[in-house]
């Protein structure tokens, strides 16, 4: 598994990012190159911004016993997956600006370092250690890398 704090890592996932155009067509699935940015992008503002409303408590239960292990594990994602309803990009996206965001999300976090996601309280999942952030962070960015042939 890529390490995205690793500055090397973290510009292998931003050359994919930029072999990327916008009307590449994904391997499998529905989404397109702008929606499948923005799609990675809610992994990043469900840290770094205050726009997606927190699970309530019963809910967050349910996601740390039935959710949590396949997200933070190392074991890759299955093609076609289900996701939660707030990663769903129904609209079409400005590849640009998404591109753009998500290459700028990946620096932050790769600059901020292990140190400040250890421990660090997940949207949904609670506490989370630098290790399972990174695998979130990396295999879901490589699962759609990967959607997309890049």
């Amino acid at each position: 598994m890529k390490n995205i704090f690793s500055k090397e890592d973290s510009a292998t996932f931003i050359n994919r990012i930029n072999q990327l155009q916008s009307d590449s067509k994904p391997v499998w699935g529905k989404m397109n190159a702008g929606q499948m940015l923005a799609h990675c992008n809610v992994t990043y503002e469900m840290v770094y911004d205050n726009i997606h409303p927190k699970p309530n408590a019963f809910m967050k239960i349910i996601l740390k016993l039935l959710v949590k292990n396949a997200v933070v594990s190392t074991k890759p994602y299955a093609r076609n997956g289900q996701t939660a309803p707030q990663f769903l990009i129904k609209n079409d996206r400005n590849f640009e600006i998404e591109k753009e965001r998500l290459i700028n999300y990946i620096d932050k976090t790769q600059v901020l370092g292990e140190k400040v996601f250890e421990g660090k309280e997940s949207h949904s999942f609670g506490k989370l250690t630098s290790e399972e952030w990174n695998n979130m962070f990396s295999k879901h960015l490589e699962h759609h890398l990967m959607q997309f042939g890049v």
